[in-house]
This record gives C-alpha cells, sequence and structure tokens, in this order.
C-alpha cells in the first residue's frame, strides 16, 4: 500500500520512532551523544559536529529543504528548530509529516530539549544523565568564575551588518563564567531584528573583550579595530578581539554547553587576569 507520496506506509512502527530527520545540527548531536545516532536517517547540509553524522543523507538547509528526499528517508519523527523554519515545518505537516519544532533560546531551555528528545525517543534515563553532566560543568564554571579577581565588560556580535547582539543563551553563559554583557537589556528579545546595536553605544559602553561569532561567515577582526571610533574600545587598545565558530555558540544545542562554555571560559578567565595585573 502506497501513500500519496509513492511511499509506503508502514502498517506498524515501533512504539518510539525509529527514523528521525534532523534539519538542525542541535538534535543531531544530542541523539548521538544519547547513544542513538542510528535513529538519525536524515540531516541539514549545516551539520559539524558529530563528524559520523556528516554521512548521513543531507536534506536541508536552514530555511529551505528537499522535501523529496525527505519523503523518500520515510521518517517517522522530523525536528526542527525556530520561527525560521515554520515555512519547512508547515510544508512536511501538510504531507502528514510527524514534526517536532522547538524553540530554545536560554542555558535552561537547551536543557529542556535534551530532556524532550528524550522523552521522544524513550531514553529518559540517558537524557537524564546527559543533562547532568552539563549541569555538572556549568556549575564548576560558575564556582570557578566566583574566584576571578574582576568581571570582564563583555561585547558579543553575533553578526556584523547591522551589528547585532544580546542572544539570550550567549550572555546567560558569559554570565555564568565570570563576564559582564555589556547589552544585559536585549536578552529577552527572541528576534535578531529587535537585537540590533548602534555601534556608537558599543563604544561608549567601553568592552574589555570583544567576541564576535558571524553565522556562516569567517569574522574579520582587522574590521572590526578599523570601525569608527573603535580604536578607543578597551577591548580594542589591548587586542582582545576574538572569534568563537557560530558551530560552537550560535546553535543552542550540546556544543554551546561543552565547546562554545569552554572557549568563553576560558578569554573571559585571560582577560580578567590581564585587567588584574594592569
Amino acid at each position: 500500500m502506497k501513500g500519496s507520496r509513492g511511499m509506503t506506509l508502514i502498517e506498524s512502527r515501533p512504539d518510539y520512532p525509529q527514523r528521525i530527520v534532523c534539519l538542525t545540527e542541535e538534535p543531531t548531536e544530542t541523539l548521538y551523544l544519547l547513544g542513538e545516532g542510528d535513529r538519525v536517517v536524515g540531516i541539514s547540509g549545516y551539520t559539524v559536529r558529530p563528524p559520523e553524522a556528516r554521512l548521513k543523507p543531507k536534506v536541508s538547509a536552514f530555511i529551505s529543504a528537499k522535501f523529496d528526499k525527505i519523503y523518500a528517508l520515510e521518517p517517522d519523527l522530523v525536528i526542527a528548530f525556530s520561527d525560521l523554519q515554520a515555512d519547512i515545518v508547515s510544508e512536511l505537516v501538510r504531507n502528514g509529516v510527524q514534526v517536532m519544532t522547538f524553540n530554545q533560546r536560554s542555558v535552561s531551555e537547551i536543557l529542556q530539549m535534551i530532556l524532550m528528545i528524550g522523552g521522544l525517543i524513550g531514553c529518559v534515563e540517558k537524557a537524564e544523565r546527559l543533562v547532568h553532566e552539563f549541569r555538572a560543568e556549568i556549575e564548576a564554571a560558575a564556582r570557578e568564575a566566583e574566584a576571578m579577581p574582576c568581571r570582564p565588560k563583555v561585547y558579543f556580535e553575533e553578526w556584523m551588518d547591522p551589528l547585532i547582539s544580546g542572544i539570550r543563551w550567549v550572555e546567560e553563559l558569559i554570565e555564568i563564567v565570570g563576564g559582564e554583557p555589556i547589552f544585559p537589556e536585549l536578552r529577552e528579545h527572541r528576534l535578531a531584528k529587535d537585537r540590533i546595536v548602534d555601534p556608537v553605544e558599543v563604544v561608549r559602553r567601553d568592552p574589555d573583550l570583544i567576541i564576535a561569532s558571524w553565522c556562516g561567515k569567517r569574522v574579520n577582526i582587522e574590521a572590526i579595530r578599523e570601525r569608527p571610533g573603535w580604536r578607543e574600545i578597551t577591548a580594542v587598545k589591548h587586542n582582545r578581539i576574538h572569534e568563537i565558530k557560530s558551530t560552537y555558540i550560535l546553535q543552542p544545542g550540546p556544543a554551546v554547553l561543552t565547546e562554545g562554555l569552554t572557549q568563553l571560559r576560558r578569554l573571559i578567565s585571560e582577560t580578567a587576569r590581564a585587567i588584574s595585573a594592569q
């Protein structure tokens, strides 16, 4: 028996999804960390972590998808992320595909997403253990931050034209590891268009450390340094402009809580020591 797309209809499925398509990297990495990577049958073309997942069929970019490829994989679950994938989700739902869409924006929501994926696939205990490990590392970073000699002011830039800052999970992690975001008021805004900042205001708030991560684009540190008036910023004067690759910091999943946390921890700790030594 075949469905409207020519797919063979499976009369009975296991209790939990066995064929999962992930439209972003976060659920893919989560499933592999849970030891369930064999259930992943399709991935986003932007997936980097884990490397072995790259062998799976690539069925989507971020705001576009190859629907024929997805349907051919006969997924019993597709996992999507955010309002930016709403059009993809609508198309899949209209064609009878089961879709779960997450919209995690904070550290607690990232952990919740992991727990929910564990529930969806029948691996609650595995997910709870993984979240416990992440919480332990976050708490260790927070304890280390308490001993730092000062709390550096940090400007995190997620895009450069226009300047966008204040994405919530990054701001939270900056605070956890001992920094002070210079635009704390922006974290409540979920949409990037509501987090555009004035370059002059960055100069006025004078960060001790600049961290940039431009999604899909290499950061041009020299271009940041040469922005009008920015040579007066403390971070620029002391050559404290750094890049964290977007795959580690702008994808709200396990990578943020591991490599992203580690890099933020190192940069902010080094800055605090440098300030105290001046």
